[in-house]
């Protein structure tokens, strides 16, 4: 659908390098079962999988409603080759079983933020337009972007702009807000990123608070728990030979990601397709300058996981879905 309206919402990001990953060394026929798309968003990635391999069947989960219609529309006139739910990635496994998505050949994650939430203020996203400070993108969760700003200590608040924000002015700013919040608490997404800003000093090629937003993002929607549980959806879905495919946009993502792969490799479950995660060319980080930090890497799951003893899957929600 080149002129679909939708297909402007969100530009997918390393799209070339998430068919050939998924491909591998056969050609598009010959791949058939199901792809997991554990974050479809509004469809850009799962449509070019539908359109590249027409044997494959798709099963995509977002836990934001709002994209998900968007997805819903997008992905209309592939019929019965799609099946689309509202979850999140932890929630996922259950409805892998309910639905029976068998045999799973490909497992997508894509990690970024929805150009949907940025474009919408009202989502609380958005570093350029005023919004209320909430960031959750399901929108059932209790905890908002408010609830962190306001009640987490100053030492909470530092370190979680240090480690999830790479924010080297963690200390200041932490400070900074809990005395402005003693006067007023923060509502908006404005007033926040103005005294941060007024903190971190100077305006570069990013907005000073863009760190400390993606720290309370991540935070938000525990999108490091998110993940864990992601690669272990992943792990226990995939048939033999499947393909687990996962973009990060931040090098503590990255990082946890391959950890993970090359613990599991190690002991037999994945094997790693690209040791070096692929990043986009200089002709997509100038058509798109949001893919600039996106990284792929990708794994070919190697047996079937066995049984879990002590912990391994303890705290797993898939846990008794097998």
């Amino acid at each position: 659908m080149p002129n679909d309206p939708n297909a402007r919402v969100h530009v997918p990001v390393l799209l070339g390098e998430v068919l050939e990953a998924f491909r591998g060394s056969g050609t598009a026929e010959e791949l058939e079962g199901w792809i997991v798309d554990g974050t479809v968003g509004s469809g850009g990635h799962a449509r070019a999988v539908l359109e590249h391999f027409p044997r494959v069947k798709l099963f995509g989960a977002d836990q934001d409603p709002e994209v998900l219609a968007y997805a819903r529309r997008s992905l209309s006139d592939f019929g019965s080759r799609v099946v689309l739910c509202q979850a999140r990635v932890s929630q996922l496994y259950p409805r892998l079983v309910a639905e029976g998505v068998a045999p799973v050949v490909g497992f997508l994650l894509d990690l970024g933020v929805n150009s949907l939430h940025f474009d919408h203020p009202e989502r609380g996203f958005s570093l350029q337009a005023d919004g209320p400070l909430d960031m959750r993108m399901d929108p059932t969760r209790a905890r908002t972007a408010a609830d962190i700003v306001n009640h987490w200590d100053e030492e909470d608040l530092a370190d979680l702009f240090f480690y999830e924000g790479d924010e080297r002015n963690s200390r200041a700013i932490a400070r900074a807000v809990v005395a402005a919040r003693a006067r007023a608490p923060f509502a908006r997404t404005l007033p926040l990123a103005d005294l941060i800003a007024e903190c971190a000093g100077g305006r570069g090629r990013i907005h000073p608070a863009t760190r400390c937003f993606q720290a309370l993002r991540r935070a938000v929607n525990e999108e490091g728990e998110e993940l864990r549980h992601g690669l272990r959806v992943a792990e226990r879905a995939l048939a033999d030979g499947g393909r687990a495919v996962v973009i990060t946009f931040h090098s503590l993502e990255d990082g946890f990601v391959r950890k993970v792969l090359q613990e599991r490799a190690r002991e037999g479950c994945w094997r790693l397709a690209n040791k070096k995660p692929c990043g986009p060319g200089a002709a997509e980080r100038r058509a798109n300058p949001r893919a600039r930090s996106a990284l792929l890497r990708c794994a070919v799951r190697q047996r079937l996981p066995a049984a879990p003893r002590g912990e391994a899957f303890a705290d797993d929600p898939a846990e008794g879905c097998a």
